[in-house]
């Protein structure tokens, strides 16, 4: 009978700290591009996304 060791790699799994990390940049990036896009006075991005900001309930005015 032969037997089979099963091994992990240290690339394929994450830290704790390293999905933290990605976590609260992801979320400084989407929050940025909220804000960029809800209070942005250039008349493109305010028509672009205006529809958009209605309905999901995020006023612009």
């Amino acid at each position: 009978m032969s037997s089979r060791t099963l091994s992990h790699s240290a690339a394929s799994s994450s830290t704790l700290t390293q999905r933290l990390v990605l976590a609260i940049g992801a979320s400084l990036v989407g929050l940025s591009l909220v804000y960029f896009a809800g209070f942005s006075h250039i008349e493109a991005v305010h028509n672009a996304a205006h529809d958009t900001r209605h309905s999901a309930a995020f006023p612009c005015h």
